[in-house]
């Protein structure tokens, strides 16, 4: 059984993505200066917001670009030090 494209379902779900997503990433921001892996949280509340919205899947794959440097960066100078 497939749901439908559009009505009261797609909004729900939307609504529900939104919220949801939004309230991870807000936590994630948060841990920004609070104890806790915010390096997790932040782009896991943008991949739930990417399930429904364009702009969040731009911003993961941000995310995504900036945290494989930071680990090549990170591998490059270990290399270095050994």
């Amino acid at each position: 059984m497939s749901a439908p494209n559009n009505g009261p379902y797609r909004t729900f779900r939307k609504v529900g993505i939104f919220i949801l997503g939004g309230t991870v990433l807000l936590i994630g921001i948060a841990l920004l200066v609070l104890p806790g892996p915010a390096f997790i949280v932040i782009p896991s509340g943008l991949a739930i917001l990417a399930i429904e919205f364009a702009w969040a899947k731009r911003w993961l794959d941000k995310v995504k670009e900036w945290a494989a440097r930071a680990a090549e960066a990170a591998k490059a100078k270990l290399r270095r030090t050994k």
